[in-house]
This record gives structure tokens, C-alpha cells and sequence, in this order.
């Protein structure tokens, strides 16, 4: 039986790219918070003969992620594959201007979710099984301050469990995709030209191939 992929920020973007490319292999567990997304996403993948779970849920809720790492052990036994697409784009500010709520909201999505997920996620990634984390690095960049920070934060925990994980395993990845035609995009950069952009799915067969390779 071939183990399922987790993907969780599932519902638009690379997440959503990603889950569409490897459907046709292997089932895809579809984690985001968006139903409606999350049903055009099946939409688009069952035509094509793939298998999407949808998991229409909030990756801040610790119950919620408590209950779905179970059910994962107790249907599959395990994963071949973590994507963490999951992220809160804060809207831009300066640093003496990032409201509170938006910095709550930032350090729970980016940072404190991604910890419970990798403590909670380890166990069932099989021998092979990877994780994978996409840095997007803002740090230092003007009005990027609750994005950037939290966002570093996130790529820091995966380097770490990346160095203590070498010899034991999972594999842990952090990749850096290039600029993408994304709503997360659109946010911090509105009016650009999108030509210039990335397609998700283009970019997510290119990382795969890196993934897989």
C-alpha cells in the first residue's frame, strides 16, 4: 500500500499545486481551512483519477490536528510525505505599527502550529518519508515585520529538526521556490506583473522532481 501525502495550506497556491500533481500517485490527505477551496481542489483532481482526503480544518486548532495525525495512524499506519504549505500573509506594516491581533495570528499560524505539527507528524513518517518546508525569506525587508519574523521562525524550526534528524530520519527539506503567481503574492505585491511569475503547478512538478530525486 502506498502511504499518503500530507498536505497541509492544501487549498490554493503550491499547496494546492502540489496536491493536484501527486494525487495521481498516491492519496493526498488535503488539510486548509477553506471547505469551498477544498471542494474545487476534488473538483480538479477526481476527473483526472486521483485520491484526495479533505480535511477541512484549521492547522492552529491543536485538537483538531490531534485528531487528524490519529486517524491518519490508525487508517494508513503512516506517511510517505509532509508538505507545509500552511501560512498567514499579515498584511504589510511598519514594526511599530504591526497590530497585536495580526501578530497573534501570524505567530500562531507560522510558528506555533508548525511546532505542534512537526512533534505530532514525526512519528508517522515511515523509513523514506520526508517533510518539506518552503522558506521565503523577508527578514529585515521593510513592513515585512509579523510576515518575516514568524515566517524565519518557521524555517528555523525545520533547520533544526533537519540537523537532529539527519542520522535517524525523516528527511527534512527546506526549499526556496521561486516567485509564484500566488494570492499570497498578490497581497504584498499588488499590481505587479504576474507574466513574470511562476505557474504553481510548474513549480510544483520542479520541487517534486528535487523532493523525489
Amino acid at each position: 500500500m502506498t502511504l499518503p501525502a500530507l498536505i497541509t495550506g492544501a487549498s490554493r497556491g503550491l499547496g494546492a499545486a502540489f496536491a493536484e500533481t501527486l494525487a495521481g500517485d498516491r492519496p493526498v490527505i488535503a488539510v486548509a481551512r477553506t471547505q469551498g477551496a477544498l471542494e474545487e481542489l476534488d473538483d480538479r483532481i477526481k476527473p483526472a483519477g486521483g485520491e484526495a482526503v479533505l480535511a477541512p480544518m484549521d492547522v492552529t486548532n491543536d485538537g483538531a490536528m490531534q485528531t487528524l495525525c490519529r486517524t491518519i495512524h490508525d487508517r494508513w499506519g503512516g506517511l510517505s510525505l509532509w508538505l507545509h504549505c500552511a501560512i498567514y500573509a499579515a498584511p504589510l506594516s511598519p514594526a511599530d505599527h504591526v497590530a497585536e491581533k495580526e501578530m497573534d495570528r501570524s505567530l500562531a499560524t507560522n510558528v506555533a502550529a508548525t511546532a505542534r505539527l512537526i512533534r505530532y507528524v514525526s512519528p508517522l513518517l515511515k523509513e523514506g518519508g520526508r517533510a518539506v518546508f518552503f522558506d521565503d525569506p523577508r527578514g529585515g525587508e521593510k513592513f515585512f515585520a509579523a510576515y518575516g519574523a514568524t515566517k524565519r521562525a518557521q524555517i528555523g524550526l525545520a533547520e533544526h529538526w533537519r540537523a537532529e534528524s539527519m542520522r535517524v530520519g525523516p528527511t527534512v527539506l527546506i526549499l526556496r521556490p521561486r516567485p509564484m503567481a500566488t494570492a499570497v503574492r498578490a497581497r504584498f505585491h499588488p499590481g505587479e506583473d504576474r507574466t513574470a511569475l511562476a505557474d504553481p503547478r510548474e513549480e510544483a512538478a520542479r520541487l517534486l522532481a528535487e523532493i523525489t530525486g
